[in-house]
Formats: C-alpha cells, structure tokens, sequence
C-alpha cells in the first residue's frame, strides 16, 4: 500500500460510487452502533413514506371538498387520515433522530475515533512518517464529524425530498393515472442528471477535503515552528507559505462552486420545468372537461410542496461526497495492517540482541537503508553505532523495536525473534533515550509517569531524583504539578532530556536505547545528563548511537556503519590500530578539537 492509499481524496477518478457502498461504509464505521443507526435511517425512510401518504390525501380530500355538493363526512375522514399519517410521519422521524438525540451518535463517535487511536497505536509508524501531524488531527476530528454526525440529517433531507413525492405519486397513479403518471416521470429525469454530476462533485469534494486537511496541517506546524521562525526571522517567509496555502484553499472552493453552480441550475431548471408540464396538462384536461377541477387544485398544491426539495436533491447529495470522502480516508487508515505477529509468541529470558542478515528500505526509496547486517550484542553489554549521519544507525535501533519489520534477516532478544514476541511485551523490555525529546502538555509527574502508569508518587520521585531532575522542578511554578506547555515548551533542551532519562529509569527496561542525547547540550547540562544516564544503564544492555567518538572510547563493542552496510566492529583501541573508516572519523574529530583550540588560544 502507497501514499496515495492514505489519501484517496487526492485521487481523479470519476466514478459514481454506489449508495448502497457508502450505506456499507457508514455502518461500519458505526460499530457497535451499526444496528440502532440502521433502524434510524430505516424510520427516516418510513417517516418520508408516511408524509407523501399525508400529503396524498389532498386529492380525495379536494375532490370531496369541492364537489357541487360537498362531502363533509367524506372529507373530515381524509383530513382525519392525512392528520394521523402526519402525526405518525412525525413520531417515526423523532423517534429516528433519537439516534442523534439521546446521545448515540455521539458515542458512535467516539467510538471511532478511539478504534482510529488503536489503529494509529498498532499500525508501523514507518507508515506514520508521510503523514503530517495536522492532517491526522483533522482526520480524527473533522473526517469522522462529516462521517457520522451529518449522516441522519443529510439522508433525512434525502428521503424527504425523494421517497415522499414519489410514494404521493403512486397514490396519484392509482388514483388518475394520468396526473400520477406525469408526476412519475420526473424521476426518470432526475436519475441521468445525477448520474452525471455525483462523481464530479465527490471529486470536488475529494480536492477540497484534502485542501482543508493541508490547511489544517500548515497552521498546526506554523504555530508549533513560531519560536524557531521568530529566532530565524523567517516567520514572515513561513506566512507567506501559510498564506498560499489560504489562497489555494480558497481557488479550490471557487473552482468546487463554479462548477456545481450551472449543473445545480440545470438540474432544478428540469425539474420545475417538469412539474410545470404535470400543471400545464392537468389544466388543459380540466379545460376539455376530462379532469375534476379539484383533482388539479390538488396537484398543484402537492407540485408546490415538492417543487423545491426535489429541484434542491442535487444539492442535498453534494454533502454525500463530503460524506464519502471522510469514509474513504476512513477506510483507508483503518485498512493499514499492523505488523504480523509470528505464532507461538514467545518472551525471551535473557537480553542479549542478534542481528542476523538485516536488511531494510523504505518504501518511498529503491536504495536499502540498511544492508546485510551481522552482529551479536552481549546482555548487559554498551555498544555503540557510530557512522556518518544517514548510514542507517537510528532505522537499525528502530527495526529492534519494531517501529516497522526488517525485510530479510531478523532481529532477535535473547534468541527470540522480535517478531515473535508480543508488541506490548517488547515495548517493555525497551527504553529509549532519543536527542529529540517529546513532551506533553502535562505535569512533570505525569510526563515522568507515562512511563508506569502504576508507579507511586515515591517512585516517581526517585527516578527523578537519580535523573538530575529535582533541582530544576523545585524552580518551576507549581513544582511537580507545573504544566510543561506544548512539546515540553517550558523546559530548557538538557532539562526536557533529563525528564526523558527519568521515564526510562523509572521503566526499569533490560535493554536501553540511546540516541545521541548529549549532542545538542551545554556543559553544565551535558554533565547532568551524563550523570542521569550512568544512573540508567547499570546492569543493562545499551545501544549508543553517537557522533562525538570521544564518548564512546569505553564501550564494550563499537559498531562502525557506512551507507547502510557495517564495514567494522571491535574496540577503541582495535578500530584506531585497524586504521580504516573508524580511524578516519577519529583523526577528523581530533583535527577540528585541535583547531578550535588554537582558535580559542590566538583569540
């Protein structure tokens, strides 16, 4: 599955999609659900049926009304049927809308919204990286409101201006079947002309529902960025960007209404012009003496009651493709399968890691990241991954937690193939330490406590403590319940790293991943930090991704990786007495240590 599976509304293939598709889709994005929002649009049907009944009574009930000599006793039964069919239109669609009134709609919301949280947990987060941030938001929040929340009142409108004239127009059939069978052919007309224009405006809708999602996920990343932007004095070049981005939306919206409009106007054009023909022939047969006069006055009150719905039903179907396009995204995201989970699933017992053969690359590229990888981590063992940026370091520690599966050789924990091995299992037996830190927009207690739900207040303190983090918590505003703003906002670059190390000490994970957590730091905090970190790997298998080799002199085994391929693996010193690719990044690290030295001297 590519990209554009992600993004079907991006898509220009003009095809009708199928009412009874969408009906599929819409109960299955309803769940549990599905069955009440079944009975719903059901009633809403038999609630349109019972309002063209209603409004056929008219017809009798004008023919007993108007006749030489009334007939009273007649025509107060009409009116008491037509009373009681609208009375009994009204409790079927009250009773219908209580799908949305007492409260189920909004539980079949959240509902999905919860199973697309689940989706998103389980799927490869490889498949998460083409994907902006703002436009997952807006399919989480906007795409499921237009998939359910609209539903009942769009196809209420639907069955309203369609199932209601047509059921009084069979009873006008059975009744004068010439009246009945003029009304009749309005449908016919209908159904070419919206055969015609429902796959233009789904790809209409399609543009624009993908414009609104890019919107979305401009303004998100231009308000999350304005701090960079602002140091960079490139907020004014960003709005700009933003501002194209406004002009875009607004040309695709234009371009949607220009061509709805002479299709809408066609398409009304018709059918008023049909129901003016229904009222032309019944008064000429009135003239001829062939048609009762009260049967025309009848028709014409009817012909005003449906003029407008029926010549408005193109536009009530428009907001379908609004519909469908939120289900196809949808459908889409929901249909991304999660990683396979090899049977039996087994738990390793111990904590060294094997790579055996791996190989890997993304989809997007026909170059592998990483190449044919051999190595053998022993447990409580330091290793590190040294090579230039991009050689595959980060993608390989991602392949041991399985952000998505090798695609030959395996990686195996304690011979356990990681494939085996339960995700939630695996999550825990693994803690990362990463350069870029995440933070939430919590306290300091709970971004601690993600880490172990379960911990105590005491625990939490601890990991804190022994991660360096007490000293600058006692400096926030409200201590331990201070909010830490957006992304960790409020906290400087080694103090957010510091609140990370403390998750992973209070983890307690055998295995212990580090990316480059120091390399961003001052002095003063990359002491601390260093101290957080000794605190963390005791007695654990860590995997070091590093650039400044002077770290990493001291680890048990150094892993040295170059375009995807590991081209040398020893110790310190073996690698310096090898002179080849490590002994090359040493050399050139020592020369600009050196250069900034005499730098600072002659200064």
């Amino acid at each position: 599955m590519n990209a554009e599976t992600l993004n079907p509304d991006q898509t220009e293939r003009l095809t009708l999609v199928p009412w009874r598709e969408t009906y599929r889709r819409l109960l299955s994005t309803a769940g549990e659900h599905a069955r009440g929002l079944r009975a719903s649009l059901l009633g809403l049907v038999v609630a349109a049926a019972l309002q063209g009944l209603a409004l056929a009574c008219i017809l009798p009930l004008f023919i007993a009304l108007l006749r030489p000599a009334p007939q009273w006793s007649a025509a107060f039964a009409w009116l008491a049927a037509m009373t009681l069919l609208a009375l009994l239109a009204t409790v079927a669609r009250w009773r219908a809308m209580g799908f949305d009134f007492d409260g189920r709609m909004c539980r079949a919301t959240h509902a999905l919204r919860v199973q697309l949280g689940e989706q998103l947990r389980r799927m490869p987060l490889e498949r998460l990286q083409d994907k902006r941030t703002g436009e997952l938001s807006a399919m989480l929040l906007g795409n499921v409101d237009e998939n359910l929340n609209y539903a009942l009142t769009v196809f209420n409108m639907i069955a309203a201006a369609v199932v209601a004239p047509l059921v009084t127009a069979l009873v006008t059939l059975w009744l004068d079947w010439r009246v009945g069978l003029i009304l009749l052919l309005v449908f016919p007309a209908i159904v070419p002309l919206y055969r015609w224009r429902r796959p233009l405006q789904d790809r209409d809708k399609r543009r624009v529902a993908a414009a609104h999602s890019r919107t979305y996920a401009d303004i998100l990343e231009y308000t999350q960025g304005l701090p960079v932007l602002r140091a960079a004095c490139c907020e004014g070049e960003k709005a700009e960007r933003l501002q194209q981005g406004f002009a875009q939306l607004r040309e695709v919206q234009e371009q949607a209404e220009r061509a709805a409009a002479r299709p809408a106007i066609l398409i009304a054009s018709v059918v008023e012009l049909g129901l003016l023909l229904v009222v032309a022939a019944g008064t000429t047969w009135v003239v001829l003496g062939s048609l009762d006069l009260a049967v025309l006055a009848a028709v014409m009150v009817m012909v005003v009651r449906f003029a407008e719905p029926l010549a408005n039903f193109i536009n009530f179907t428009t907001v379908l493709g609004i519909i469908e396009a939120a289900l196809a995204r949808i459908e889409a995201l929901l249909a991304i399968a999660p990683l396979a989970q090899q049977e039996p699933e087994r738990t390793p017992d111990r904590y060294d890691i094997r790579f055996e053969g791996v190989s890997f690359g993304y989809a997007q590229s026909d170059t592998p990241v990483i190449d044919g990888i051999d190595a053998e981590l022993a447990p409580r063992s330091l290793t590190a991954l040294v090579g230039p940026s991009g050689s595959g370091k980060t993608t390989l520690t991602r392949l041991l937690m399985r952000h998505a599966d090798v695609q030959a050789g395996r990686i195996a924990i304690g011979g356990v193939d990681v494939r085996a091995i339960p995700p939630k299992t695996l999550n825990g037996l693994i803690s990362a330490v990463f350069q870029d830190v995440y933070l939430f927009d919590d306290t300091v207690r709970a971004n601690i406590r993600m880490a172990r739900p379960t911990a105590s207040d005491a625990e939490v303190e601890a990991a804190a403590r022994a991660a360096q983090c007490l000293s600058f918590i006692e400096r926030l505003p409200q201590g331990w319940d201070t909010r830490l703003g957006e992304i960790g906002g409020r906290l400087s670059g080694g103090e957010r790293q510091r609140i990370s190390i403390a998750r992973a000490l209070l983890k307690d994970a055998p295995i212990v991943i580090l990316d480059e957590p120091t390399a961003a730091l001052d002095t003063e905090s990359e002491v601390a930090v260093q101290r957080a970190i000794d605190a963390l790997v005791r007695d654990k298998t860590v995997i070091v991704i590093a650039h400044r080799l002077s770290t990493i002199a001291g680890a048990d085994r150094i892993l040295v990786i170059d375009e995807g391929r590991l081209v040398e693996q020893g110790r310190h010193q073996q690698l310096l007495a090898a002179a080849g690719r490590y002994r090359a990044m040493w050399d050139a690290q020592q020369a600009t240590k050196d250069w900034h030295l005499k730098e600072a001297l002659s200064a």
